[in-house]
């Protein structure tokens, strides 16, 4: 591998890296902060600003993701014909699928009754590669053409509902809105949607044509920062506008500072353009400024992008796991934390429970710190056995 694509490679798996530490703050908020279990961090009427901030900041994992998985589908598709690319995508999609709706799904909740299933990044993101799998063969510029229209346009569907307990409702539910699908005792919850997403996955399978080897890496850096700079503005003037580009309007608070929280409220599920804009503008901006950052953190935090399945797998199961603990150590019984069969704010049980925000924070470091040698060891293991083809399934 030469210079370039090494320093190419290494500002991308920075992010990533970056982006899933992130996304276990999230996750350790859920299952150990007292407030979690009371209401939505978001709500302006009874959070902080540092709870706010602690659960806005994590609006950045998803997308930034799944805009990468596509980079990275156009990066792998330079050493494999499209046909072998194509079947790659098709089968680590539904490869992603399953793991979510049995491995992920259990880690969640520890609920062998598996009586409720969410439709999360997990599956979106097989659902993506599978969607994909096609899009690649169509020209790059009809590409890039589907995907804007499908990330700025997509909101115009927000006004369209379809009832949730039918076959059309639970196919529109896969597609824009969000919704819980109740099918008996067993509940499916309906959090992330394909429309926007393969739009996303689509303009990072487009991006991925300027991380080529062949590339002007002084070109580069500048089309990042101005793609980067263009989002972040277009944002702001779209959002100012206050008509579209958002499922939700901001409106004038209390003080100045409320009414900038509620400005940059932007709705996730599923995620707006306003969303969109905001995140995938500072990841722009962040792959354009450190293509050529090496140091001691950047390593190690590359480490963690890598191998982000194996990661997000190990992370899941080891935060469930610290939360029965904590639980039984502060009262409560240990099959509190595994019997409930719908989301975790929905833990009567678990009224009570939890800690500052404080003590989530030094958890979140915590889980992150033990999860590194793994993920180091694992990082090796798959670089020095690239024969082995199922370690790119994982």
């Amino acid at each position: 591998m030469n210079t370039l694509t090494t320093k190419r490679i290494t500002s991308i798996d920075f992010l990533r890296g970056l982006i899933m530490i992130i996304m276990a703050l999230d996750h350790v908020r859920d299952y150990f902060h007292a407030d979690s279990f009371l209401f939505d961090p978001l709500d302006l009427s009874k959070t902080t600003v540092i709870l706010y901030f602690t659960r806005w900041i994590t609006h950045f994992c998803a997308p930034i993701f799944i805009l990468l998985a596509g980079t990275s589908a156009f990066l792998s598709g330079q050493r494999k014909t499209k046909k072998e690319l194509a079947f790659f995508l098709f089968t680590r999609g539904i490869w992603l699928i399953i793991l979510e709706e049995t491995v992920v799904n259990f880690e969640w909740f520890f609920n062998i009754h598996f009586s409720f299933f969410i439709f999360g990044v997990i599956w979106v993101l097989g659902l993506c590669m599978i969607l994909l799998a096609g899009l690649i063969f169509l020209p790059r510029n009809l590409l890039l053409i589907l995907g804007l229209i499908m990330v700025a346009g997509h909101n115009l569907l927000d006004n369209t509902h379809v009832p949730k307990n039918n076959t059309m409702g639970f196919f529109w539910g896969m597609m824009h809105e969000q919704k819980i699908f109740e099918i008996g005792h067993v509940h499916i919850a309906e959090f992330y949607h394909v429309i926007p997403w393969v739009g996303v996955m689509a303009l990072g399978y487009c991006l991925g044509s300027i991380f080529a080897k062949d590339f002007d890496p002084v070109k580069r850096k500048h089309m990042l920062l101005q793609m980067g700079t263009a989002s972040l503005l277009l944002f702001i003037i779209i959002r100012s506008i206050n008509e579209y580009g958002d499922l939700y309007h901001w409106t004038k608070q209390e003080t100045p500072v409320l009414t900038f929280l509620s400005f940059i409220n932007v709705h996730k599920y599923p995620p707006s353009l306003d969303y969109l804009l905001i995140t995938e503008g500072f990841a722009m901006i962040f792959l354009g400024l450190t293509e050529n950052v090496s140091n001691w953190l950047s390593k190690i935090i590359s480490v963690y992008g890598r191998v982000p399945l194996f990661y997000y797998l190990c992370h899941l199961f080891l935060i469930h796991l610290g939360a029965i603990l904590a639980a039984v150590l502060t009262g409560y019984r240990w099959s509190e934390m595994i019997s409930f069969n719908d989301w975790i704010t929905e833990l009567p049980e678990l009224k009570g429970y939890g800690f500052s925000l404080g003590a989530v924070y030094l958890i979140w470091i915590t889980i992150v710190a033990i999860l590194y040698p793994f993920c180091k060891k694992y990082d090796r293991y798959k670089s020095q056995h690239k024969e082995k083809w199922w370690l790119s399934y994982l």
